[in-house]
């Protein structure tokens, strides 16, 4: 007797699969692994011809986790606008691993938090190639979860995100 597990993600739900941002569910494939028939969700990311394959039985091992909703949004927006910091190092090697932990781990709410401490020190200082080129990547992979959602406070992230976007330096 085969049991059929029920999957978490349904074709055509938003998705995350860090570090490589939005996509979306477009079904389940069978696809043999090691001598067994193993199970996976298609995911395709929009306007790319990329596509993943995430297996059903531990998504959260890639880092699959569903994208942010409108409820979300609040949360969101209010840690865009807190002064919490990431007391980040000042040595450049060991602030380059700790930025990329972060984009690559796809908390959005770390990425917000990270967002919000290379736009002041860009504010203070200035930023160096690869911190700016970090801090562009995060409101990137923010911009992607807040984009298509019909929400106030949807739109306010998003209108707080291009004015960051629009103060970095080219």
């Amino acid at each position: 007797m085969t049991t059929v597990k029920r999957a978490f993600f349904r074709t055509g739900d938003r998705v995350v699969l860090p570090p490589y941002g939005i996509g979306v569910v477009s079904g389940t494939c069978q696809r043999p692994v090691a001598g067994a028939i193993q199970v996976y969700y298609q995911v395709d990311f929009p306007n790319t011809a990329s596509r993943a394959f995430v297996p059903v039985d531990a998504p959260q091992s890639t880092g699959l986790r569903a994208a942010l909703t409108a409820a979300d949004m609040p949360g969101l927006l209010q840690r865009l606008q807190s002064s919490q910091t990431l007391n980040l190092p000042r040595q450049w090697a060991a602030r380059h691993r700790r930025v990329t932990e972060i984009l690559v781990g796809g908390d959005p709410y770390e990425i917000a938090t990270l967002t919000c401490e290379l736009r002041r020190w860009n504010m203070e200082r200035g930023l160096p190639d690869l911190d700016r080129q970090a801090f562009r990547r995060a409101i990137r992979l923010l911009e992607q979860e807040v984009r298509g959602l019909e929400d106030p406070c949807a739109q306010d992230v998003q209108r707080l995100l291009n004015h960051v976007w629009n103060e970095t330096p080219n």
